[in-house]
């Protein structure tokens, strides 16, 4: 398995770790992400627009309330438009970032990192 090392110009960002899992590591905080790209039950908003805000999801019989979404983008995945979400929420005590990713043609929802 190759390794990761990276830092980002200009700040005080580093990625790191071993493939697919990946240590992020901001000011002085590491957050540590597992690929699962799981599908999930998913409860959203959508505002007038269009564009679905997660509420929550169920993950392995488990309810994550969605606590705050950081920031939303926009990529091609095999071809697909999916908006990428990455949030942050107190899971079983302790407060984790997560990525969902929402694919517009098929409208499912998808547990990308956690």
């Amino acid at each position: 398995m190759s390794t990761i090392n990276a830092q980002c110009v200009g700040t005080n960002c580093c990625i790191s770790g071993d493939a697919p899992s990946v240590s992020r590591v901001i000011g002085r905080s590491v957050v540590k992400m597992k690929v699962v790209m799981a599908p999930i039950e998913m409860v959203a908003w959508f505002d007038i627009p269009g564009t679905p805000r997660p509420i929550r999801f169920r993950h392995e019989g488990n309810v994550v309330k969605v606590e705050m979404i950081i920031r939303i983008s926009e990529e091609k995945l095999a071809g697909n438009r999916v908006k990428v979400y990455e949030c942050q929420s107190e899971v079983h005590g302790l407060m984790k970032q997560f990525q969902l990713k929402y694919e517009l043609s098929s409208c499912k929802w998808f547990l990308y990192k956690i």
